[in-house]
């Protein structure tokens, strides 16, 4: 089955993770929670666009990669809600020149996004019970209490679901591997400005982190589970 870091990683930079004994699937406990992040307009735009056109409305759009990833998360939320599987929303709110921090000199845009971009996107906003998670840096789990809030779910898998896959998603995956939850990223469910981070990043967390693999397949896989 072909990846999405195929024609990116080198098939023989594959073969010699693989030699190693990289990307072994890990699979999935019995208690699963979501994890939605940072799926903002300031990321999606208000409509599907190309980038060079969402970033005119918001200069951090990911443009419409995004709302292709939009409708998968969609699939998994409904899931998740017709379970009763816990949801959580870890996102950005807006920046103050009091904790404009580092990020801001990176990335000046971020202290111009327009309130609206700090909206959840309507497909799949949160729904009551829902935990909202603001936050500060890339990680879910830096600064906040996500890891007490899981624990306290009796969570033991986190499906990784948003933007950007490398970053934030990223960040997130590594903090929960290192927590040793289990760690589903549906490969098709995140999203990034550029298709090659998109790539790399997905091909170091399925190596290393968590199981990656098409959302249809993550829909299976938890549909399994008594």
């Amino acid at each position: 089955m072909a990846k999405p870091w195929d024609g990116v990683i080198s098939e023989e930079e594959q073969r010699a993770y693989n030699a190693a004994g990289f990307g072994r699937a890990t699979g999935i406990g019995k208690r699963p929670a979501l994890l939605i992040i940072d799926v903002q307009y300031r990321t999606v735009g208000s409509t599907p666009m190309p980038f060079w056109e969402a970033i005119k409305e918001y200069p951090t759009s990911c443009g419409e990669v995004a709302w292709k990833a939009v409708r998968k998360i969609e699939k998994l939320l409904g899931l998740f809600r017709e379970r009763g599987w816990p949801v959580l929303y870890p996102y950005v709110a807006p920046k103050l020149a009091f904790d404009a921090g580092r990020l801001s000199d990176k990335v000046p845009a971020i202290m111009n996004v327009a309130a609206r971009g700090y909206d959840f996107v309507e497909p799949i906003a949160p729904a009551q019970g829902d935990i909202l998670l603001p936050k500060k840096h890339p990680s879910a789990f830096f600064g906040t209490p996500l890891a007490s809030y899981l624990i306290n779910l009796g969570a033991d898998t986190l499906v990784v679901t948003g933007c950007s896959t490398s970053g934030c998603v990223r960040g997130s995956v590594v903090d929960a591997f290192a927590y040793n939850f289990r760690v589903l990223v549906p490969e098709d469910a995140v999203y990034d400005r550029s298709a090659t981070s998109h790539a790399v990043n997905l091909f170091d967390m399925a190596s290393k982190y968590a199981d990656v693999m098409p959302t249809d397949d993550a829909l299976a896989t938890l549909r399994a589970l008594d």
